[in-house]
């Protein structure tokens, strides 16, 4: 790639004379921390992880799967995951690697992540696993009625995305400008200097942005995204055209020299209250929201399943409490004796795992419309929705035949006080995994929320329509909804950054996790799946169809099974929808060696520009 050269020579003049790595981290029989009163399921079947590539049970041999034994990084465009391994060859730490990837990945796909929108961080150190919370804040003079027009009805989403109005205040600069603080090995400044430089000197656009930019006929509409995406006669910039972005290196500048509050508290949250308050559909936002934005440190989801213990992020995400619960029904459901079959040369799963993982996934969706927003508003009883019992009786739910529409449960302790949220919503975001030479792992779900966001771009970046994540509706039927607007709340959201560890011993064997919106909880709970219970590498369990449900018709990637698949589901009473699942999961599984040391492989998803490179 031509590219490639000028972000080796500029980072590697960039951390010159750096400090020397910090000694490696020494090792530790704790476990990961489990949530106040949450129970684990029964241990299960003691099935293994896969062995190494050259012996592997999934489709791929040896030669395809990507493999380190000191450090890697798999993200969602080749030159993110290449940056990210110069800082980790520079003695970078998971963390350094992780703002620098962000940083790329806001210039190549800015339809997905970027500066003007947040994200959520698991990291393990070594000894215990942090959950960070850089998701954006509704402003403080939003309300319930926000997206409610003026006859009373909640607006029409497209309507409510372009513009103003569903901007929230960005979060992810502060999230990594705090992770950083903490686990940082290299100067803050040195971790932009290549996506400056690739802003400066320009990328090809690749087949993927080339498509997005084309088809999206809300991205005109703003001055600087006209300018930026298209010719002066109005066409889209085509693939492999040179895309310079000068305005967000000189963002990239000022953050690199003067830190996060260089966006927090000088002319670039000006601009961007000034944009959003004067676009046609204007917003709220104020400078006082971005004085105000604080990064949360949250306790992790953490329970058993099987011979393994699984993190994930909690609320305001669902993603890490739904994914726990699938997994905890599946412990009552030995989905292990129904593993993906070979049809026509490719992997399929079977019809009794689509059915079995779709319909525990439905009363997991079920749930998550209900009890699941933001805790620092509205209490979230996390130990009743991983209550042991609960999660038997919900796992009792499902039989042979299709639930259609399932129920939400009332978990012990719970009062039924609030209405459902009955949207589904979400969609562009990005995913990073990181394991450092140290040990220390990184799984960042980082998003701008719909592909191209808000359509608004400020000095070089897209703004986040994040806001569109809440209900839109504050109450139904008299009671409240648990994810209406409220000032300085967080919208609920999917994403599911997630590590897996050895459930006896604690050792991290896996980092994970996907972009995809309200459809994340299936990606994620899939490559799982296919990790755990099937034996499968992590290559093949990523490239395994995409299925399962939100509650709704059981979804099925278009495309990518056979005819059969949904025939068969049909007659168990599904409602099956071939749609497209784009997923984009990216992660690295850490395999110990018969003679010590680690083996590092890695996947990444071929539906998206993935990449994973180690050493």
């Amino acid at each position: 790639m031509a590219c490639r050269p000028l972000i080796v020579f500029a980072l590697l003049a960039a951390l010159a004379g750096c400090a020397s790595p910090r000694p490696e981290a020494g090792s530790t029989d704790s476990r990961p921390p489990t949530p106040t009163g949450a129970s684990a399921p029964p241990r299960g079947d003691a099935t293994a992880l896969p062995p190494p590539p050259e012996t592997s049970t999934g489709r791929h041999g040896a030669g395809s799967l990507p493999s380190a034994t000191r450090q890697m990084v798999a993200a969602g465009h080749p030159l993110a995951a290449e940056v990210g391994r110069e800082v980790l060859r520079a003695g970078g730490s998971a963390v350094d690697a992780a703002v620098a990837v962000q940083a790329v990945l806001g210039l190549v796909e800015p339809q997905s992540s970027g500066v003007g929108g947040g994200g959520f961080a698991l990291l393990w150190d070594g000894k215990a696993v942090e959950a960070w919370d850089g998701r954006e804040t509704a402003p403080l003079q939003a309300d319930g009625r926000l997206f409610i027009d003026a006859d009373g009805r909640p607006m029409e989403l497209q309507r409510a995305i372009v513009g103003g109005r569903s901007v929230g205040t960005p979060g992810i600069l502060r999230m990594l400008e705090a992770m950083h603080r903490e686990h940082g090995r290299l100067p803050w400044i040195t971790l932009f200097a290549p996506a400056i430089r690739l802003a400066e000197n320009g990328f090809p656009i690749g087949a993927r942005l080339a498509r997005q930019i084309a088809s999206d006929t809300a991205l005109a509409g703003d001055a600087e995204t006209r300018a930026y995406f298209f010719e002066p006669d109005g066409r889209p910039k085509a693939e492999g055209e040179l895309l310079r972005n000068p305005a967000l290196a000189a963002t990239y500048r000022a953050i690199a020299e003067g830190g996060a509050d260089a966006f927090y508290r000088g002319p670039t949250a000006r601009e961007i209250v000034g944009k959003v308050r004067a676009s046609t559909n204007p917003g709220l936002l104020d400078l006082a929201d971005f004085e105000r934005y604080e990064t949360r440190r949250r306790e992790p989801v953490c329970a058993d399943y099987k011979r393994w213990r699984v993190c994930g992020m909690p609320p305001p995400s669902s993603g890490g409490v739904a994914v726990a619960q699938v997994l905890g029904m599946l412990a009552r459901r030995n989905i292990s004796v129904v593993p993906p079959v070979e049809v026509d040369g490719r992997l399929q799963p079977q019809p009794d795992a689509v059915h079995l993982l779709s319909e525990v996934e439905r009363l997991a969706y079920a749930d998550r419309a209900l009890w699941l927003a933001d805790a620092d508003f509205v209490p979230v009883n996390l130990a009743g929705l991983l209550d042991a019992g609960y999660l038997a009786r919900r796992a009792a739910l499902v039989t042979d035949r299709s639930l259609g529409v399932a129920p939400a449960g009332l978990p012990p302790g719970s009062r039924l006080a609030f209405a459902p949220d009955a949207s589904v919503r979400e969609s562009g975001t990005s995913q990073i995994s990181i394991v450092d030479a140290q040990g220390m792992a990184v799984s960042l779900t980082t998003s701008i929320e719909w592909l191209f966001g808000s359509r608004l771009m400020v000095r070089g970046f897209l703004l986040n329509n994040q806001l569109t994540d809440f209900s839109f509706l504050p109450e139904d039927g008299g009671r409240p909804v648990a994810n209406r607007v409220e000032p300085g709340k967080r919208p609920r959201s999917s994403m599911a950054p997630t590590l897996v560890f050895e459930r006896d011993g604690g050792r991290l064997v896996a980092v994970l996790g996907a972009p995809g919106g309200s459809q994340i909880i299936e990606y994620v709970a899939k490559t799982l799946v296919g990790l755990t219970d099937w034996g499968l590498d992590l290559q093949s369990a990523i490239d395994l169809p995409n299925f399962g449900s939100r509650n709704g018709p059981t979804e099925l990637e278009r495309g990518a099974v056979p005819a059969s698949l949904a025939a068969a589901l049909r007659e168990r009473g599904h409602e099956v929808a071939e749609v497209d699942m784009t997923s984009g999961v990216q992660g690295i599984v850490v395999q110990a060696l018969p003679a010590g040391g680690r083996l590092l492989v890695g996947g990444a998803d071929r539906r998206r520009d993935g990449t994973a490179l180690g050493d």
